[in-house]
């Protein structure tokens, strides 16, 4: 774990730097799958998925209770065993209730076929049930995001993100196949975006990652990634309606780099439990890889 924890007083007023994290369970490599993907928090469990890096055609999901670490993997219930088929690079998901049950939606990256799949889950069994295609100007498309908005009696409501531009897209609730048309919604300021205070000269570079939107508190988390450097920028008084840039929080940010993991310190995705930031990881030294789920140290959505 890296240590020091520093909290910023001044201008801007009570501004907050997180850079530990501690660590809830380690999610090892398993029938193939070595890469974290998508993740997600629910109000107990903590779902991190795996998938075969290079080739995104099986996946594994991976179930922590969020308190104690204990870890389950999750078994397909549509075809048995372990692993399945459907989810592609698994970038990213969302979790959604859907008449009291728990469905996760994750999005696939897949050029041809289904770019969004919905995964229903009960316990620690999960089942196929659903593909979409998604769309923008009537051209496939492959968001590498995907946060819920809101559920109603009748609809679910999307934003997906692909690099820094979010786009708004929706659902009939029980709808199991058919095509979401997205539209353009905002982009996410990156360049110039302050961290403790300063900015980071080549964060332009970073890869972008998945997110979480709290719809509740208008707030939006977005991870980017470079080597051993992952930092997550915050973003307030976020609505489906908003246009333009969205500016990064001036006096909130989070940031680890890595000495322990020297080679590679890679936020996946990130979500909201209890006023709680939880992320998941690909890490790596020189001595393997070592992937997880952790929550950054201290921190309390405001």
């Amino acid at each position: 774990m890296v240590t020091g924890f520093l909290v910023l007083s001044g201008n801007p007023a009570q501004a907050a730097y997180y850079n530990t994290y501690s660590d809830i369970a380690s999610t090892p490599n398993t029938s193939c799958c070595t890469g974290a993907q998508g993740f997600a928090a629910g109000s107990t469990y903590l779902y991190s998925i795996k998938n075969r890096t290079n080739y995104d055609d099986t996946s594994v999901i991976y179930r922590v209770h969020k308190t104690s670490g204990a870890r389950v993997l999750m078994t397909n219930g549509t075809n048995g065993g372990t692993t399945n088929p459907w989810l592609g690079h698994a970038n990213d998901m969302t979790i959604v209730d859907i008449d009291a049950q728990h469905h996760m939606f994750v999005v696939t990256m897949k050029d041809s076929g289904a770019q969004l799949v919905k995964l229903r889950y009960d316990g620690t069994t999960y089942y196929h049930a659903g593909s979409y295609q998604l769309r923008l100007n009537g051209a496939v498309a492959t968001p590498s995001g995907i946060s819920r908005v809101s559920v109603s009696s009748t609809t679910i409501a999307f934003m997906f993100k692909s690099g820094r531009t979010v786009y708004n897209g929706s659902l009939p609730l029980r709808a199991n196949s058919g095509t979401i048309e997205l539209t353009t919604a905002f982009t996410l300021q990156v360049d110039g975006a302050l961290v403790n205070g300063a900015t980071v000269p080549d964060l332009n570079t970073f890869t972008n990652q998945g997110f979480f939107y709290d719809a509740g508190k208008r707030m939006l988390y977005y991870p980017l990634t470079k080597a051993n450097r992952s930092i997550v920028l915050v973003y307030r008084n976020v609505l489906p309606t908003t246009t333009g840039t969205a500016p990064a929080a001036t006096d909130l940010s989070f940031r680890i780099t890595s000495s322990k993991y020297s080679t590679l310190f890679e936020i996946e995705g990130v979500g909201i439990s209890d006023g709680k930031l939880y992320f998941n990881t690909n890490r790596a030294n020189a001595d393997g890889s070592f992937d997880g789920v952790h929550v950054f140290n201290d921190y309390v959505a405001a």
